[in-house]
């Protein structure tokens, strides 16, 4: 890749994240209408070739929808209203979102801190497990434990034993899709390619070796499942 692409890739990374955290936290909610193209550049200060990749991609990741001759909105949740659990999944929702709530915090910082310390080695096995969930995703296979070794090579990635402690202690339960066997997305494709999205976005980082999106990948990584949960929680009957 050329200076010009890779200084290019960056600033649509820049409006991309920025975009995802307004998605993630509600500010942006489904159905509301992006700002234009112009709007968006001079909110960012940047092209409009920019500003077409970050939407590109946001679109791919299945966050927003164009309507022809209307403009970008918010695209909605891929969780079917009235979605049913079982009382099991029902009582373990709250521990799920604390859990996220945690994770946001140390994998966070452990996304930024292996984005400056991977191995070579390290970032080939962060990407191998990405690789693997693609197959798996392609194959229509599970993919819990696949996802788990891809967070687990980023704590690994940090080199510092406490973070690979942390996550080896909580074991495949840090992917919140295997405590709810009966929800829809556990095996929905469209749903599985969004996290593997968010995946890429962190290996990206990593592999360019960037904290501050390396640490921004991965708390909107989080975020997306704290509000699927949440918005899960509030589906069930009272």
């Amino acid at each position: 890749m050329t200076i010009i692409g890779r200084g290019r890739q960056r600033l649509a990374q820049r409006v991309i994240d920025q975009l995802r955290v307004q998605i993630e936290t509600g500010k942006l909610q489904a159905g509301d209408k992006l700002p234009t193209e112009p709007q968006l550049e001079a909110t960012y200060g940047v092209s409009r070739t920019v500003v077409r990749e970050a939407i590109a991609d946001l679109r791919s990741a299945g966050l927003v929808r164009p309507v022809q001759g209307k403009g970008v909105f918010v695209a909605e949740m891929m969780i079917p209203s009235g979605s049913m659990l079982t009382p099991v999944e029902i009582r373990s929702i709250p521990e799920t979102l604390e859990l996220l709530e945690f994770r946001m915090a140390t994998e966070g910082e452990a996304a930024a801190i292996a984005a400056y310390r991977r191995t070579a080695e390290q970032e080939a096995a962060i990407a191998a497990a990405n690789r693997k969930m693609a197959a798996l995703i392609e194959q229509g296979l599970p993919t819990v434990e696949a996802d788990y070794e891809f967070h687990m090579a980023v704590a690994i990635a940090t080199n510092n034993r406490f973070y690979v402690d942390v996550l080896r202690h909580f074991g495949t339960r840090t992917i919140p899709r295997g405590q709810f066997p009966t929800l829809p997305e556990a095996n929905d494709r469209a749903y599985l390619e969004k996290v593997h999205a968010e995946h890429v976005e962190i290996l990206a980082a990593i592999a360019d070796q960037d904290p501050e999106r390396a640490r921004q990948a991965m708390r909107a990584h989080m975020m997306a499942s704290q509000r699927r949960y949440r918005f899960l929680a509030e589906q069930q009957p009272q």
